[in-house]
């Protein structure tokens, strides 16, 4: 998901390269892959849970690939917004790796020489990009067979391009949907400020809802879903009581 954050200009950051005329930057030992060891650990986790008759080497191998499918997919959605920033002439001041997976980063979120339509486009670019990769997915699928290493892999890879094509639309702030009302409430001639706190109102609503869902999925044995829901619920709420803001 889009995750617009402050890097001052003049913070100690090195570039690595550019991607979509936008700056790839590192700082420290943040370039570490924590993130990829993290997820081959988990998901080769779940691939033994879900298959116990797997050996050690294919739980591990499954793990690898399934856990490169999800964060690659998280890869590509932050590459789409730079790739739709660029495209209208408006690119990311800079693409910042922290610990293995890019971080969005701006040093004005609310920059006047950007047009409210140009920052709905730049934040609509990864879900768009999500949305329109799932159906060859979910095409390929149809070729693999139940309980083979090849369906876990595009299942893994349908499940995180469905997330990132439709949880990042959630109007909250820091994910793609945030923007996208905020300015689509600019440009329908609220100021910036109007809008801020037209998002908080809309999140107080989203967070009740999302709390209320949580509690359902977790009193139906969905553990899983009901943390997700549970975290963007929280999320929510705390922008909608100003405990947490976007800058």
């Amino acid at each position: 998901m889009k995750k617009p954050i402050i890097l001052e200009s003049t913070e100690n950051a090195t570039s690595i390269g550019r991607a979509f005329s936008t700056p790839v930057v590192v700082k420290g030992i943040t370039w570490f892959p924590l993130a990829e060891l993290i997820a081959w650990g988990i998901m080769a986790w779940v691939a033994g849970f879900t298959h116990p008759g797997w050996n050690w080497r294919k739980r591990i191998g499954t793990g690898a690939l399934t856990s490169l499918v999800i964060l690659g997919s998280e890869w590509c959605h932050n590459l789409a917004h730079a790739g739709a920033a660029r495209l209208i002439g408006k690119p990311m001041d800079a693409m910042r790796i922290a610990w293995g997976m890019p971080l969005v980063v701006y040093y004005n979120l609310n920059d006047e020489n950007v047009a409210p339509r140009q920052h709905i486009t730049r934040a609509l670019g990864g879900p768009l990009f999500n949305a329109a990769v799932l159906p060859f997915i979910l095409l390929f699928r149809r070729l693999t067979h139940q309980g083979s290493v090849a369906r876990e892999v595009v299942d893994a890879a349908a499940g995180m391009n469905l997330f990132l094509c439709t949880a990042s639309l959630l109007p909250i702030p820091g994910i793609d949907g945030g923007p996208i009302l905020k300015w689509s409430l600019v440009e329908s001639g609220h100021s910036v400020a109007e809008a801020d706190e037209s998002v908080k109102k809309v999140d107080l609503v989203l967070g009740a809802g999302l709390g209320v869902a949580a509690g359902i999925a977790i009193k139906r044995r969905r553990k899983f879903l009901g943390a997700i829901l549970g975290m963007f619920a929280a999320l929510a709420l705390a922008v909608g009581f100003g405990l947490l803001k976007e800058e």
